[in-house]
């Protein structure tokens, strides 16, 4: 008996075997508006399922099927289609999801493409079964979110506010500060409109490796000795702040596409995003300018060796993200 049930208890769990090696697949549902009222609904269900299981969609209570699901079955799973008439404001304001999850065992993934262009996407499960579909963003509502993540990103990127603080002491008098930070305002507001647009296209990882190059060039420029002739870049510090701005402009445009666009207001969110930096940086130089002048009413005689300190850490952090950047070009 005991030589007959072995081979057999192997048998089958070699067979079950697969059934434990992967999970079960999650189950989806697309909508999509077609106009009208009118949306289409695709339902993929895999074929291996927990015995007594009952997924179902959870669609909105208005919505009455106008054509009759059409089933389309492939080796590991099913899809339904059908349409189905929801009224003039479509699916905007409801909840749509999966009942049953909890007792498959399985997630749900919801695609949902709106006919205002905006396309909502989210996990469902056991626990967090629907999904809400927004009303779409109100134009301030866009322009202060986007304004709020310029005026972070700016203030949040320590290699940018470090080359603006090497170009502030570039910069010699009134005039020639202000000639510099517009320079700079210039130069990077025309990148990142660029390259947002897809008018520029330029991979991220070289970008992010010159932006760290620009620190530490202007890190060894500020630590030349004072005596020397001036350069040209001492002479003009408009000039490094317009063509290095070009490059910090574009590692901000990698930034404003990893937050993503809204549909319909990219040109207005492009603009907020890039009036918050401009407020970020405003205000960095502001604070710069406040802290300078507080310590020149002390009237410490500052030795000459703290001078370079500064300097010196801007250019081994600079060179720190140049290896970090250059090492990530190869992988």
């Amino acid at each position: 008996m005991r030589s007959t049930t072995r081979p057999i208890l192997l048998l089958l769990l070699l067979a079950s075997s697969p059934a434990f090696a992967h999970p079960l697949a999650p189950t989806l549902l697309e909508l999509r508006e077609l106009g009208d009222g009118r949306v289409a609904v695709s339902w993929k269900m895999s074929l291996l399922r927990v015995p007594g299981a009952d997924v179902a969609p959870v669609l909105p209570a208005r919505c009455r099927n106008e054509s009759a699901p059409t089933s389309v079955t492939d080796t590991e799973s099913v899809t339904r289609a059908w349409i189905m008439a929801c009224g003039a404001p479509g699916l905007v304001g409801e909840r749509v999801g999966f009942r049953g999850l909890g007792a498959a065992n399985i997630d749900g993934l919801v695609r949902v493409a709106l006919a205002d262009g905006r396309l909502i996407r989210g996990v469902v499960n056991a626990d967090q079964a629907l999904i809400a579909i927004p009303e779409p963003q109100r134009a301030l509502d866009v322009a202060r979110v986007y304004a709020r993540r310029g005026i972070a990103h700016i203030l949040g990127g320590v290699d940018h506010l470090l080359f603006v603080a090497g170009l502030l002491v570039l910069a010699r008098g009134r005039r020639s500060l202000i000639e510099t930070i517009a320079a700079f305002s210039l130069g990077h507001s025309l990148t990142l409109s660029l390259a947002v647009l897809d008018i520029l296209r330029v991979p991220s990882r070289p970008i992010e490796f010159l932006i760290a190059l620009s620190v530490f060039l202007l890190a060894v420029e500020l630590a030349r000795d004072p005596a020397a002739p001036p350069s040209l870049l001492r002479r003009h510090p408009w000039l490094p702040a317009l063509g290095f701005g070009l490059l910090h402009g574009l590692g901000f445009a990698n930034a404003l596409r990893d937050y993503g666009l809204p549909p319909g207001g990219a040109a207005l969110a492009l603009g907020a995003f890039n009036l918050g930096i401009e407020l970020g940086l405003l205000a960095f130089v502001g604070t710069w300018l406040a802290v300078l002048a507080a310590l020149r009413r002390l009237h410490i005689s500052w030795p000459r060796w703290t001078l370079r300190v500064p300097l010196y850490t801007m250019g081994s952090l600079a060179a720190f993200w140049c290896f970090e950047r250059s090492a990530a070009l190869v992988r």
